[in-house]
């Protein structure tokens, strides 16, 4: 009980000095900025809504750091100034010149909002998508905002990591810095709605049921989400039944949601919102920047600096991958997540190490600091490590085969039963974590596997506790052997870090505002930290654009990449594979009888029996990325 309230005073402590320090932080941007509230012409004569904040009486001229948003320039109004974010407060002393702008659709800026717009390589005239938008934006400024030096940076988190990366497409000549952070990219394959095909039900509901309402007019005034009339997610999830279901829940008015249900598979609809194809001849410094514990979009940072990397040669283009939530690494805590602590505050030191002296070298024109190619931390043993490229040179692709009993080893199965079983029931889906919520956590990816272990719907394979450190740097493929009794099922792999019985951080407990998440309180002796878990329907596993149905009772491979990994598991823990079929309501239920998911009725959703694999001729797999 003294320890717990230690934990929350800790807690309290710091929520309120967070806050002290926003609050300072309005107040001295009041003070020493001005704030223009414009309407900015596009080529098509569509404005859009833009806020100016320019420094009062700094000397000399000033770099412009854009950020273009879906998600509202608030506060509105010329006397209303924002709460900036921690990371924000660094160029505001710098005098940086910051913009933010509604993208076209959106809030207070005028025209049509498309999610994800498609990229137009060749543009007409009139013709116009977010890197038009992005051009005629930075050409206004530059010409028209007094005291500007003519550089032009642009940053954004999610969505507006999305508009950035879009940004760079742009190709207007003022434009020197781009950082696409967590950046939409493939919203089918493995942000955001969808990983490998599975429909991410939870994250999307909640999102379109207020983002996606129309907004037929310019307005200050956001929309409400859906009335949950429960705080339980699985409750409600499963209450609400198919995705037709749902659907009634959702609406008609949502466009976006139709579409969802109108492209089931990956059409060319989907394949015109990948932004990954067009990442090319790219002129600005780039920096891509993500969590590898970042549940909305951990894919597209990874995947985002990889299609650069590869579609432009020579070009300064930089990856960062800290074990953050989405966007934790832009406050002012990245000293843990949920129960596994860092051993220091990674936000503050990826800030000031790699972010801020990017922008001040080619906006500012200050020195140039070494920033490394690829700067990403290791969990487990709580440290950066650099790389002149990613995957780092020296990764050694190593099989570790399911065994018989449960066992895991770099062995090839020889002796034994054959195969592990389960029966996966979408009537009684394995949950995503063990605790009722109501909003997605945004810890899952963290969190103690030991009741999902339990289960019997869960097959559980680990190794024997390790006699030496283990570094896996890259993405882990499960090679999975197996063989179903209905014609559809979903695979989710989960790698995960069992740490020894006798585990204990000690010291002072992570500031946290939940008692539930205090490392000093809860026990983390045994724990089984998820370090990557990822879902693969399995009629997308020959193609994404074209499913199959399984052969009940044959043999079949499912082979699917899971996001990399960055992560050391010590010597004395032990590795463990969790596989199952459900995980509800963060994915949702395939009925498991091959159909379009989107029209399956409630006698649709059936048991099968499922078994994995492990003999000679059958050996299910994990292929490691181990760095020596």
């Amino acid at each position: 009980m003294v320890k717990q309230m230690m934990a929350l005073f800790v807690a309290m402590l710091v929520f309120t000095a967070g806050r002290a320090q926003q609050e300072q932080e309005t107040t001295w941007l009041r003070e020493n900025y001005d704030k223009q509230e414009l309407q900015i012409p596009m080529r098509d004569g569509t404005r859009l809504f833009t806020v100016v904040y320019s420094p009062k009486s700094a000397p000399g001229k000033h770099p412009i750091l854009l950020e273009r948003t879906p998600y509202s320039c608030a506060p509105y109004g010329d006397g209303e100034f924002p709460k900036m974010r921690a990371s924000f407060a660094h160029y505001l002393r710098k005098g940086y010149i910051i913009v933010k702008q509604d993208v076209r659709g959106r809030w207070m800026s005028e025209g049509t909002f498309v999610d994800v717009r498609p990229h137009n390589p060749a543009p007409k005239k009139k013709d116009v998508d977010e890197s038009t938008d992005t051009y005629d934006t930075i050409d206004w400024l530059v010409k028209n905002v007094r005291n500007n030096n003519g550089n032009v940076g642009v940053s954004g988190i999610s969505y507006p990591g999305f508009y950035s990366t879009m940004a760079a497409l742009s190709h207007h000549p003022a434009l020197k810095a781009v950082s696409p952070q967590a950046p939409v990219t493939d919203w089918f394959i493995g942000d955001d709605f969808h990983h490998n095909g599975a429909f991410m039900l939870n994250d999307a509901f909640a999102f379109y049921s207020g983002f996606g309402k129309p907004r037929p007019h310019p307005t200050t005034v956001g929309p409400t989400g859906y009335p949950y009339p429960t705080k339980d997610n699985y409750k409600f999830f499963l209450e609400a039944g198919t995705l037709p279901q749902i659907a009634q829940l959702m609406g008609d008015s949502i466009a976006f949601w139709k579409d969802l249900y109108n492209h089931p598979d990956y059409d060319a609809w989907w394949k015109a919102r990948n932004v990954r194809p067009h990442l090319q001849k790219l002129r600005p410094a780039m920096l891509v920047v993500g969590g590898t514990f970042d549940a909305e979009d951990c894919f597209g940072a990874w995947a985002t600096y990889e299609a650069i990397e590869k579609q432009n040669p020579g070009i300064s283009n930089r990856i960062v991958m800290g074990p953050w939530y989405h966007g934790q690494w832009s406050t002012n805590d990245g000293t843990y997540l949920g129960n596994v602590q860092f051993g220091a505050n990674t936000a503050e030191w990826y800030q000031d190490n790699i972010e801020h002296p990017f922008f001040d070298h080619y906006l500012l024109g200050e020195p140039e600091k070494a920033i490394p190619e690829a700067s990403v931390f290791f969990t487990g043993a709580n440290q950066w490590r650099t790389f002149d490229r990613w995957p780092a040179a020296g990764v050694q692709e190593k099989a570790m085969y399911l065994q018989p009993g449960g066992g895991l080893s770099f062995d090839k199965p020889a002796a034994g039963k054959e195969y592990s079983s389960y029966t996966s029931d979408p009537s009684k889906p394995v949950p995503y974590i063990s605790d009722i919520h109501h909003t997605r956590t945004i810890s899952y990816m963290t969190d103690d596997q030991r009741f999902a272990a339990r289960r019997p719907d869960v097959l559980v394979f680990q190794t024997g506790e390790l006699t030496e450190d283990l570094t896996l740097a890259g993405p882990v493929i499960a090679e999975l052997m197996a063989s179903i009794s209905t014609t559809d099922a979903d695979f989710i792999v989960k790698v995960i870090d069992v740490f020894p019985d006798d585990f204990s951080y000690g010291g002072t407990p992570a500031p946290t505002a939940h008692p539930r998440y205090v490392s000093a309180t809860y026990p983390m002796g045994g724990y089984q930290m998820l370090v990557r878990g990822e879902v693969m329907r399995g009629k997308y596993r020959e193609n994404f654009a074209q499913p199959a149905p399984f052969v009940p009772g044959k043999v079949t491979p499912v082979k699917f990449t899971l996001p990399d990994v960055a992560h050391t598991f010590k010597k004395g823990h032990r590795l463990m594979i969790q596989v199952q079929s459900t995980w509800f309501p963060l994915v949702d239920r395939n009925p498991q009888t091959f159909t379009d998911i989107y029209k399956a009725k409630p006698e649709d959703f059936v048991p099968s029996d499922i078994s994995i694999w492990h003999n000679a001729a059958n050996a299910s797999r994990i292929l490691l990325p181990v760095l020596p």
